[in-house]
This record gives structure tokens, C-alpha cells and sequence, in this order.
């Protein structure tokens, strides 16, 4: 079985976020989208809230299964018996942070590999951290995220 990891924070999962993991999804067997508790940014939602998200987001795909981790990913890519990592890239400047990385990872544990797929055109400006700020300055992500997302951001918003 081809098992992969799908990492991130996932603060919150967007359209470009759940394009990256519905194509992965076709290329393995099983892929984990593994929602990273701790991220050394400011975070909007809880990892709680972010796993029952990306739960809700991608429930419509059998073979993808959302799960919280801590640590270091290549680690828990080993405890999930994956192969493989996926990750996205949007536009030419995360390439580097990207090359950083697999290295970094390839050098912790050699038997997982790092594959990235480019986001899709309609998808390359959208960031959680945009879709963060663009609604909190009251404009319109609908087209950005998941109505359950955008629910979770109204509820936010208001408290």
C-alpha cells in the first residue's frame, strides 16, 4: 500500500489546500493529511478545530484520513508507514522553503521521499494567512474556503 503525508497547519484549510490533498489522494493508496498541532505561527483556530475541518472538507474521499501530530513530520510519516510526503507549491518563492525542507527531511530519514504538485492556477493566491486577513477586514472568501470554513471563521469573527 502507498501511503503519503500530506502536512500542514491547515489554519484554516482552503480550496487550494484541499485541491493539493483530493489530487494526492488519486496518486496513493491511502493519504493522511496530518494537521500539525503546534506550528511556529499565530494560529486562528485550534488543532481540534482544524482536524474536524479538514475531516469535514474531505469526508467525501475514502482513502484520505485526517490526523493531529507533534513532532518532527518525518517521524510520524515513519508511524504511519508513508513513503512519501506531498507538498504544495503555489507560486516560484516556495520553492526554496520547499528544496529546504525535503533536504532537511531527507537527511533525518532517508526512506521517505518529498513530492510536490503545483497548485492549480485558480488556487496560486490563496493562503491561510490571506483568507485570515481578507475576512477579518470584511471581504468575501467564499470562493477561497468551504462553507463549514467560512461558518467557523463568521462564529470566530463574532466572538
Amino acid at each position: 500500500m502507498r501511503t503519503a503525508i500530506y502536512p500542514g497547519s491547515f489554519d484554516p484549510i482552503h480550496y487550494g489546500h484541499t485541491d493539493i490533498a483530493q489530487r494526492a489522494a488519486m496518486l496513493f493508496d491511502r493519504l493522511v493529511v496530518a494537521v500539525y498541532a503546534r506550528p511556529d505561527k499565530s494560529l486562528l483556530l485550534s488543532v481540534t478545530e482544524r482536524v474536524a475541518l479538514a475531516r469535514k472538507v474531505l469526508e467525501a474521499y475514502p482513502n484520505v484520513e485526517v490526523e493531529p501530530y507533534n513532532g518532527l513530520t518525518v517521524d510520524f510519516a515513519h508511524a504511519q508507514g508513508a513513503q512519501t510526503l506531498v507538498r504544495g507549491l503555489r507560486v516560484i518563492s516556495d520553492f526554496e522553503r520547499e528544496y529546504q525542507m525535503a533536504l532537511m527531511n531527507q537527511t533525518l530519514r532517508s526512506d521517505v521521499e518529498t513530492v510536490c504538485l503545483m497548485t492549480r492556477y485558480e488556487y496560486a493566491f490563496v493562503s491561510a494567512s490571506l483568507v485570515k486577513e481578507v475576512f477579518a477586514a470584511g471581504g468575501d472568501v467564499s470562493g477561497m474556503v468551504h462553507p463549514a470554513v467560512l461558518r467557523v471563521l463568521a462564529q470566530k469573527h463574532q466572538a
